[in-house]
């Protein structure tokens, strides 16, 4: 649970500063920005997916 309320964490944190920043720099940059976050809530989330995965299917318990 910790994990998922990061990952959403990550995720609108990265529009929050997506939003914040184009008030001062161009968008293309405001997105650069903002990209790390994004990506790291994205691969949290397709981590998360494939553990739950692994979870149903019976290769890794439930915790």
């Amino acid at each position: 649970m910790k994990l998922s309320a990061l990952a959403f964490g990550l995720v609108a944190l990265s529009f929050v500063i997506r939003g914040f920043s184009r008030l001062v720099v161009s968008p293309q940059t405001a997105a650069m920005i903002s990209a790390p976050t994004m990506l790291a809530g994205g691969a949290l989330i397709i981590f998360l997916t494939f553990r739950s995965v692994a979870a149903v299917s019976g290769l890794r318990p439930l915790e």
